[in-house]
């Protein structure tokens, strides 16, 4: 059901399945080109066909009207708009201080600063089908309207029915988007990119997809903005032998039931809770309803680790660089800092990486398959952008023009040279 591995002797066994989480655009890039030329070049006329094609409904309007969200508002159960409301206010109080202001720096006739302004147009995707979920809503929208973007549109794949799932409608309500199009895939990207007779063109695009999703993000890069390339979602758990075996067990499973090529791995020095974790995890799985998703994820991408220390479990979650790390030994708030790569670290017995997903406050839309070494999770700053500002008095200029020049000169510039000179030239 899952891969046991004794490590360094399975270091190979580990590496095999974590370059399966690797996203290959090779066996979808062609088709997916081809769709963003169509809709490049055709408008809402490739976008209806697409749609038709992909999801099975024909629409001659994308738009979701305002009685659509009143009507979605009503239908949902007012527990479930509660809770809405709460992550939302919890997601708010975590972004609020991201917020980056303009600073200014002036000294002996100099005037340096830095200009921040949000984006004017943001585009969010939001999945369908299985992965149509209302935390996704609100984990892009909430830093994108605390930025202060001027005009927030969200794109989401129709039903058969042509209606979109009344929870994301109800999401977008509380999160305050303020477009939406029942568009989905590649199609929707390339929408957005280019826009269309009816959708707007945007300034960046932000929200998880699937492969066709991400290629035609990747290809758009360039054309607007984009936030991240997201793989399949992940989890690492470092624990010991003070760790609780069925929490563990939960933990892994909460993430193997994304999809079937969602990673989940247990890195322990605990002999013992590795096999009590591996019989949680035949007792478990049997009791939920995704069971078969989750048995070929952790078949496939999962991974109990047995390891020498909790220092070499250190290590390998750090060359791992996962989504979400959680730590479960028995004091993690001595040892978190040396954790130098992950998206999203969660502490103790009581965080479970759910709370994270939906309440907690900080984004869920993290980097997956190891960026984390080089990439943050979603934040107010994706919605904004910074611009330079400097302003030189000509007794500024004159203390600068000997060190301008010379480098300029050193590196061949001498246009460069001549544009300082030339305002100090007595003629």
């Amino acid at each position: 059901m899952i891969n046991v591995i004794e490590f360094p002797e399975g270091k190979s066994t580990l590496k095999g399945i974590l370059d399966k989480r690797q996203i290959q655009f090779d066996q979808v890039e062609q088709t997916v080109k081809t769709i963003l030329s169509d809709v490049k070049a055709n408008g809402d006329k490739a976008v209806i066909e697409y749609t038709q094609k992909f999801d099975g409904v024909l629409l001659e309007d994308f738009s979701v009207s305002q009685k659509e969200i009143e009507s979605a508002v009503e239908m949902v159960d007012p527990s479930l708009k509660e809770y809405l409301s709460a992550a939302k206010a919890n997601i708010e109080r975590y972004h609020m201080p991201q917020l980056t202001k303009s600073y200014f720096i002036e000294e002996k006739h100099v005037l340096l600063g830095q200009i921040v302004k949000p984006i004017e147009k943001a585009g969010i995707y939001v999945p369908g089908g299985k992965a149509a979920y209302p935390s996704t809503v609100l984990m892009n929208a909430i830093p994108a309207k605390i930025s202060g973007v001027k005009r927030l549109v969200m794109i989401t794949p129709p039903r058969k029915d042509g209606t979109v799932k009344e929870s994301l409608l109800l999401a977008a309500h509380i999160a305050g988007v303020d477009e939406i199009y029942k568009v989905g895939g590649a199609q929707g990207i390339g929408a957005l990119a280019f826009g269309t007779e009816s959708i707007p063109k945007v300034d960046k695009i932000t929200g998880p997809g699937n492969i066709y999703v991400n290629s035609a993000k990747k290809l758009v890069s360039g054309y607007v903005g984009i936030d991240m390339l997201a793989g399949p979602s992940e989890i690492v758990i470092i624990a010991d032998e003070s760790s609780n075996p069925k929490f563990v067990a939960a933990d892994l499973i909460s993430q193997a039931e994304h999809d079937e090529t969602a990673s989940a791995i247990l890195l322990t020095s605990s002999r013992h809770l590795a096999d009590q974790v591996l019989s949680q995890l035949y007792t478990q799985i049997e009791r939920l309803e995704r069971k078969e998703t989750i048995k070929a994820a952790l078949a496939d991408y999962g991974a109990i680790v047995i390891t020498d220390s909790l220092d070499e479990s250190l290590k390998v979650a750090n060359c791992i660089a996962p989504e979400h790390l959680e730590i479960m030994t028995q004091d993690p708030f001595s040892i978190y800092e040396r954790i130098e790569n992950a998206g999203a670290i969660f502490l103790g017995q009581y965080s479970p990486e759910p709370i994270g997903d939906y309440y907690a406050g900080p984004n869920h839309t993290l980097p997956t398959c190891s960026t984390s070494r080089f990439s943050s999770p979603l934040s107010v700053d994706d919605f904004l952008k910074k611009t330079s500002l400097i302003y030189y008095k000509k007794e500024a200029l004159a203390r600068a023009k000997d060190a301008v020049t010379a480098i300029a000169q050193e590196e061949g510039l001498t246009g460069h040279k001549n544009a300082v000179q030339v305002r100090f030239d007595e003629s």
